[in-house]
């Protein structure tokens, strides 16, 4: 089969397709033939080589979706249409970017739809950290007002449509003057442009801050997001498009305003409950999945080059079909 499998620490130019042996199936696994799957930023930091935890080679990707190539003993029959994400996936086990994965049973989850494979793999990490982080996290209500710091990215234009799909106000911001128009034709009701003194130009809007904010930049904005929160408010952080992923200093009596609350998303352990969910919702509010371009597999080289160009305006889809 088709893989792309990092040896070592790499550019996305140096990333090659070869052929390795298809997984062979163990009792407790399924093996997927896989259909499509998203690009993420973890993927990124790992082929850059900063994910220590994960030991090379490795067969990268955290999510795919497919059809099940063959059950093992698990419940399920073959053909079977499923999703995987997270966990140990692209890991501390091979993962998406191939023709096959072979799977813990209980990190695959049925889909019974019949939505295209392209549109499918769209939704599951992109759609299942906006809308847990909205709805779990910061309980996102109709009549909330929410910032969404990083408001380009993948996850970023998911939660902007989930949360104007309840009827909050949605505040997003991008680092790119050229991107403003764009949001506010995906729904924002503001834009506010990264590095220009955000805090005055939103409080110059919201005098008293908001009371929801969506953290996905990371640390090098997370303080100044926290003293945006209005009293009673709740900061929720889940990304981390620039910066560390460590803070040199960081003190909670200081940088945590009293009355605001401060909680994170993580996409681990994967609750199959709100992935039903999140399904339902995407169907009931009939919201059109941003899908920035589709490449093939040969073409992975041109898709971790759009991710890393922060040019791609949705989520980039990587298909074994074309």
């Amino acid at each position: 089969m088709k893989a792309v499998v990092l040896k070592k620490a790499c550019t996305a130019q140096e990333l090659v397709v070869s052929e390795v042996p298809i997984p062979q199936v163990k009792p407790g696994w399924v093996l997927v033939k896989i259909k499509a799957f998203g690009i993420n930023r973890s993927e990124i930091f790992t082929r850059r080589g900063d994910s220590p935890s994960v030991k090379l080679p490795r067969i990268i990707g955290i999510e795919c979706v497919g059809e099940i190539e063959n059950p093992s003993d698990s419940f399920y029959e073959k053909g079977q249409r499923v999703v995987s994400l997270m966990g140990d996936l692209g890991r501390e086990f091979d993962g998406s970017y191939a023709e096959y994965a072979l799977i813990p049973s209980n990190q695959v989850y049925p889909i019974n739809n019949d939505m295209e494979w392209e549109e499918l793999a769209a939704i599951p990490e992109m759609y299942y950290t906006a809308y847990a982080s909205l709805f779990y996290s910061l309980r996102l209500t109709k009549g909330d007002t929410l910032l969404i710091r990083g408001g380009t990215s993948s996850v970023g234009l998911a939660a902007l449509q989930l949360a104007k799909s309840v009827g909050a106000t949605v505040i997003s911001t991008t680092r790119n003057k050229n991107k403003q128009e764009f949001l506010k034709q995906q729904g924002a009701d503001f834009v506010l442009l990264e590095g220009t003194n955000l805090s005055h130009q939103l409080l110059l809007i919201f005098p008293k801050g908001v009371n929801k904010v969506l953290e996905l930049v990371g640390t090098v904005t997370l303080k100044n997001s926290l003293g945006l929160v209005s009293e009673n408010g709740i900061l929720c952080m889940t990304g981390i498009l620039a910066g560390e992923w460590q803070m040199e200093r960081f003190e909670p009596l200081v940088d945590i305003p009293t009355g605001v609350y401060f909680t994170t998303f993580t996409s681990t352990p994967v609750k199959e409950k709100i992935l039903v969910e999140i399904f339902n919702h995407i169907q009931q509010y009939k919201i059109k999945v941003p899908i920035a371009q589709v490449f093939s597999l040969d073409d992975i080289q041109k898709a971790h080059i759009l991710m890393e160009s922060n040019e791609a305006n949705g989520k980039i889809v990587v298909t074994n079909s074309l």
